[in-house]
């Protein structure tokens, strides 16, 4: 259920017609100046993270810290966050693989202590894992050994079986309610049809358990002469074939797209985006999202939850405060 909130002041009443998840056109209204509340509010935490500015860095990357999440968490509840999503990767030691433990993974308690926080704060915790294969950005790097660089194909089935039990895992411990994030974002490796078996095969396993899955949607980089492209053309491709109870997240730090976030709830998909931090494209895209039916905000910022972060990202956070 969606709901409002004022922003400076009440005016006349203006009666609208937009589009609810599915793609249905449905009756409000709006004040001037009003503006409709999200339905989800989330941040993306990273205990660890794999992309070229993090992996040249991984021999010194420092551990995850549980004390500046926690603090984060607080710092959440009070600027009206309803979501928290955490990369993890192999920023914790999996008792199902201590193979997957680096220098900066810490105990799988820390992980239990954040999620457990969240739950009492009224926190939705969401994990994420991501299994796209790039050779480029090594976004499932985490699951070395049991990834090849190389050839993705020859160690699938080893892939997937650590996959789903480190899966379980998380859900055991961290007993999410709702979601699960599987990345699946610039993947270069696969070929269309790999792909949308590669995201059904973890979609079901999760529906299985109960939970939604959540993916990256890279189209908002379609017809743009950059490396995303190529992506983009990929995930739009795959749309129609996906399952429609998955969660797309449109992500562009640049620049603000009409008609992309109508495209997916045509189709039947809950859509939230992630704007970057610019707080006039913030407004922009809140209104995008009201006129074609998007479900919420996630908020990035791509540095470690680690001591040294600690005030870049609470003050991060700090200036999402004006979406109540």
């Amino acid at each position: 259920m969606k709901y409002f909130i004022l922003i400076f002041t009440l005016s006349t009443l203006i009666c609208f017609n937009t589009l609810n998840s599915k793609g249905e056109q449905v009756s409000s209204s709006k004040e001037a100046h009003l503006f409709e509340k999200p339905k989800v509010k989330a941040f993306l935490l990273h205990m660890a993270h794999y992309d070229p500015s993090w992996n040249i860095r991984k021999e010194s990357e420092p551990p995850f810290s549980l004390e500046v999440g926690l603090a984060i968490l607080n710092n959440m509840k009070e600027s009206g966050f309803n979501t928290v999503i955490l990369d993890i990767a192999d920023g914790v030691i999996y008792n199902s693989h201590p193979e997957l433990t680096r220098n900066y993974s810490v105990p799988m308690d820390d992980l239990k202590q954040f999620a457990d926080r969240a739950r009492e704060l009224g926190i939705d915790f969401i994990p994420k894992l991501n299994f796209s294969r790039s050779g480029r950005n090594l976004h499932d790097k985490w699951l070395y050994p049991h990834w090849d660089e190389l050839n993705f194909v020859s160690k699938r089935d080893d892939y997937r079986k650590v996959a789903l039990e480190v899966m379980d895992e998380i859900i055991n411990v961290c007993k999410p309610n709702n979601y699960f994030h599987i990345g699946m974002d610039e993947d270069h490796h696969r070929s269309l049809t790999q792909y949308v078996e590669t995201i059904k095969f973890f979609h079901d396993y999760l529906k299985n358990k109960g939970l939604q899955t959540i993916v990256w949607n890279d189209t908002a980089y379609e017809n743009r002469d950059v490396i995303a492209q190529v992506h983009a053309d990929k995930m739009k491709a795959a749309e129609p074939d996906l399952p429609k109870d998955i969660t797309h997240v449109v992500w562009d730090y640049d620049l603000v797209h009409r008609d992309l976030v109508q495209r997916l709830t045509n189709f039947g998909f809950e859509v939230w985006v992630a704007p970057g931090d610019n707080l006039e494209r913030i407004e922009k895209w809140d209104e995008v999202m009201k006129n074609e039916g998007g479900d919420g905000f996630l908020f990035t910022k791509w540095i470690k939850c680690s001591d040294e972060n600690r005030e870049i990202l609470l003050s991060h956070i700090d200036r999402f405060k004006f979406i109540k």
